[in-house]
């Protein structure tokens, strides 16, 4: 399984640039997004950005991946994961247009 590390770009150099997590500097690639600027935020994967996301996603990933970390370490996920702790599971628009419809698989 490969884990998605959200990173802001601090410099560009062609088609590698310095970015940052908040805890290192890494380079990364980014032959598969294009030309970016300093500041933006990407999630990366194996050092290879592959998404461009905003400061939220970044933040919220951020969080998640630090309350793996402490569950990992023994502790507790604190907050991390509040955002889907208060919110119900939905099922994709296809599936709910069928249930609402009065349609099942069964």
């Amino acid at each position: 399984m490969c884990v998605g590390i959200p990173m802001r770009i601090l410099s560009v150099d062609g088609i590698a640039a310095t970015a940052t997590d908040g805890r290192e500097v890494s380079r990364i690639d980014l032959s598969l997004l294009g030309d970016l600027v300093p500041g933006t935020w990407v999630l990366t994967f194996l050092g290879t950005a592959r998404d461009i996301i905003d400061e939220d996603q970044a933040a919220r990933i951020g969080a998640a991946l630090d309350g793996l970390r402490a569950v990992m370490a023994g502790g507790d996920p604190g907050d991390a994961f509040a955002d889907l702790d208060a919110r119900t599971p939905a099922l994709p628009p296809h599936l709910q247009a069928a249930l609402d419809a009065g349609r099942s698989q069964g």
